[in-house]
């Protein structure tokens, strides 16, 4: 393998994470168009296999109070008078759908996120899940989520996800470190996060799992030392350990602090490694890009079964042919495409009163788009892709480059597939990037952040 160093600073560029290809940046939306979303979404729900059912993702984007190192679409208040309004503006969405439809669809994966889903109430969250709940079928299968603040995460959020047979919890805990934590603003003491755990465990969740992120103002190899060695006292089933999107360019919260309070690019790899030993050592394995998890854990047995399934939701274990989006900014995914909700809370709540879908931009699959979408889905959650595969789409550059990187030591090419080493595994978006047609479109524009 050549020098890591030297590939580390050879493909530590910006580099799209690939949780859909084509990635929204690169979406030909002039080409997009609401009515033949609609027909498109009609006829993949026809065309679906009933057993997989469909995934829904509900978009709660409040908080009380900005996270600096947040990339997410969120509304900052303290008004909770807007929980009510805006669950109103989710189930006339999701009238509009049932329209779309015409049958009631089987429900296989709901993951509500943020924001921070738990700043609605208890109550409000009993009613919105309710409501939803009483229109689908139960996939036998069923998998339902939700992200929570260990601030804000309270027995009752969780006596109300345990009624509705919600059996994961997703914890954004990002570092320990108090310095980090003022630096982010996001102050969230150990112990509200081992009450947390516990209160879940006592609830019968099988899968608890926590966000972590490196590369964060002031972060030493130290201190993520630290916060490892405090997380796994907590043992959680499953760990996401991020890279920290610097796009402040696009966040305008994330100036709140110097780009030399950041670590450098080697520095940030070894926090990476620092950690990611840590994890192997206690027992973690490995999956995919960023993410950890237990060998009892689904998340395990679905990449060992061949089954994982990654989307805008990050890996999951269930790979339906269409995914719901609802409420601001959240995105829909069917065979045939992608549409993204209008970003605005107000302006979303508007098309719900008026009977529109909130739309606000798409793309429509053409050309090999579907062929590169499995191509890099393959690749991101099983590490190789299928040769006959990789020649039906590649041109004689993107093998010269595929090529360089065998030698390199990142990947393997033979008679049946490209397959990534284990230390391909570090540039796996890069290797990813070599299918992608659209790269070319985004060379001078400043949109992702670096792959490493």
């Amino acid at each position: 393998m050549k020098n890591y160093a030297a590939l580390l600073k050879k493909y530590d560029v910006p580099v799209p994470r690939y949780t859909s290809y084509p990635t929204v940046p690169q979406w030909q939306t002039q080409a997009f168009d609401t009515i033949a979303w609609q027909q498109k979404l009609k006829l993949a729900f026809d065309e679906s296999n009933e057993a997989k059912g469909i995934s829904l993702y509900i978009h709660l984007p409040f908080c009380e109070s900005l996270c600096t190192y947040c990339a997410c679409n969120t509304r900052i208040t303290k008004n909770h008078s807007v929980e009510e309004k805006y669950i109103k503006a989710l189930m006339q969405e999701w009238s509009l759908y049932e329209s779309i439809f015409q049958t009631k669809p089987i429900l296989r994966e709901l993951h509500i996120g943020g924001g921070t889903p738990t700043f609605f109430n208890a109550d409000n969250l009993d009613k919105l899940l309710t409501a939803l709940l009483s229109r689908v079928n139960i996939h036998p299968e069923y998998e339902f989520s939700l992200e929570g603040h260990p601030n804000n995460t309270m027995s009752a959020h969780l006596d109300v996800l345990q009624k509705h047979g919600f059996k994961r919890i997703s914890f954004g805990v990002q570092d320990l470190s108090e310095q980090v934590q003022k630096a982010i603003h996001r102050i969230q003491p150990f112990e509200n996060l081992e009450r947390v755990v516990l209160q879940s465990r006592e609830r019968g969740f099988t899968s608890v799992s926590f966000d972590l992120i490196y590369g964060l103002p002031f972060q030493t190899i130290a201190s993520v030392a630290d916060t490892m060695k405090q997380v796994l006292t907590l043992r959680p089933d499953r760990i996401s350990f991020y890279s920290y999107a610097h796009v402040p360019w696009l966040k305008p919260g994330q100036r709140g602090y110097e780009d030399a309070d950041l670590p450098g690019d080697m520095r940030k790899r070894t926090l990476y490694e620092t950690g990611r030993s840590r994890l192997i050592m206690a027992g973690y394995v490995e999956i995919g890009m960023d993410h950890f998890a237990l060998p009892h854990d689904s998340l395990f047995k679905a990449q060992r079964a061949g089954k994982l399934h990654r989307n805008f939701m990050g890996y999951t274990t269930t790979n339906t042919d269409i995914l719901i989006g609802l409420g601001a900014s959240s995105i829909s995914e069917t065979t045939y495409g992608y549409a993204q909700n209008i970003k605005e809370v107000e302006a979303h709540q508007k098309s719900g009163e008026e009977g529109l879908l909130p739309v606000l931009k798409g793309h429509l699959h053409e050309g090999d788009d579907r062929l590169r979408k499995d191509i890099i889905l393959s690749l991101s959650c099983h590490g190789f892709a299928r040769i006959e595969d990789v020649k039906a789409v590649v041109d004689e550059e993107s093998m010269d480059l595929l090529e360089e990187m065998q030698q390199e030591g990142l990947l393997r090419i033979n008679h049946d597939a490209v397959r990534v080493t284990q230390a391909g595994f570090t540039f796996i978006r890069n290797i990813c990037q070599v299918f992608d047609a659209y790269a070319d479109l985004m060379k001078d524009k400043v949109v992702y952040s670096k792959a490493i």
